[in-house]
């Protein structure tokens, strides 16, 4: 029986604190060694025996041998490359990047490095979306005709949507659903890209790039049409749901409305502890993990296709997204 993988989590934020708990108590295989967060105090909240508020020291801490990174977005690619680079393996949460040349950079750094690199889209290891990802793969939809994925959020605080930067809800809310889309229609590739979106619950802070409604339209190279929606305040709680619509069937996932989570912890617990297991079997058997820095820019693609169609009131092929 292998060791617990010594791991130190950068970010200790609401997803950070979470994931921090399941590296020190919910998942035997794994043993949170440090945290590194610029507010005092993180690590020992979380129960962690070393603090840092610089998270390059955390990297080059010998103690640690793989890192969860759970910082702010803007991060995200600098910290994959400096631990790749120390030799670390990497779990960063989405989005890996927030530009295409960091996307590769990080993508390069991690294959030259020879670690592992899994990206956090937490759906595909919740039961009844991967239920559907392995229904679509043994034909029981037939040929994807028209795929759905959705997010919608509990609630957002008008001081909160203050703060929130623009394109946001491409980049770290909606990066989710396209990611869902591509992983629903496997081995197509999506060609054209339509996005809407507007500051329908605090329109007050429509002038600052603030947006918490948008609906996307996709084409994928096979055929396929999928609809990506989001909103920051659903009344009625986390509600999070997929569809796959097909010449043979349809498969569906996520709860009914009137089922919806409070949080979304409560909603993908069990996805969120699965994603980290699945990791630590991959750093310690050396297989790949199953979702990758490709699939990151992959999705993150998209959520550049859309941002520019939203500019430009238009549809956008991927040939001509912002880098």
């Amino acid at each position: 029986m292998s060791s617990p993988l010594p791991v130190g989590l950068i970010g200790a934020g609401w997803i950070g604190s979470f994931h921090a708990e399941t590296l020190a108590h919910r998942l035997p295989a794994t043993r949170l060694v440090a945290v590194a967060d610029p507010v005092p105090g993180a690590a020992e909240r979380l129960s962690a025996p070393r603090s840092y508020q610089d998270p390059l020291a955390l990297i080059d801490d010998p103690a640690v041998a793989a890192v969860a990174i759970c910082s702010p977005a803007a991060t995200h690619a600098d910290l994959v490359v400096a631990a790749a680079q120390a030799g670390k393996h990497i779990f960063c949460e989405k989005p890996m990047a927030l530009t295409l040349e960091d996307a590769d950079r990080a993508i390069g750094a991690a294959r030259d490095a020879g670690v592992a690199l899994q990206v956090g889209f937490n759906r595909r290891f919740a039961g009844d979306f991967a239920d559907a990802h392995d229904g679509v793969t043994r034909g029981a939809v037939g040929t994807p005709q028209m795929l759905r994925s959705l997010t919608r959020d509990p609630g957002i605080a008008a001081e909160v949507a203050a703060r929130v930067k623009p394109w946001t809800i491409f980049n770290e809310t909606l990066i989710h659903d396209f990611d869902t889309l591509c992983w629903l229609n496997p081995g197509a590739r999506v060609t054209e890209v339509y996005a809407q979106a507007d500051a329908l619950i605090h329109p007050q802070f429509a002038d600052q790039g603030f947006l918490d409604t948008s609906v996307v339209q996709l084409r994928f190279d096979n055929g396929a049409f999928a609809t990506a929606e989001a909103s920051f305040q659903a009344v009625y709680g986390y509600d999070v749901r997929g569809e796959i619509f097909g010449s043979g069937g349809i498969l569906q996932a996520g709860r009914a409305p009137e089922q919806a989570g409070r949080s979304n912890v409560e909603l993908f617990h069990d996805a969120y502890v699965a994603q980290f297991a699945h990791f630590v079997d991959c750093v310690q058997t050396g297989i790949a993990p199953s979702v990758t820095g490709e699939d990151a820019r992959v999705a993150l693609e998209i959520a550049l296709a859309a941002r520019e169609s939203v500019e430009r009131r238009a549809p956008v092929t991927l040939s001509g997204v912002l880098r």
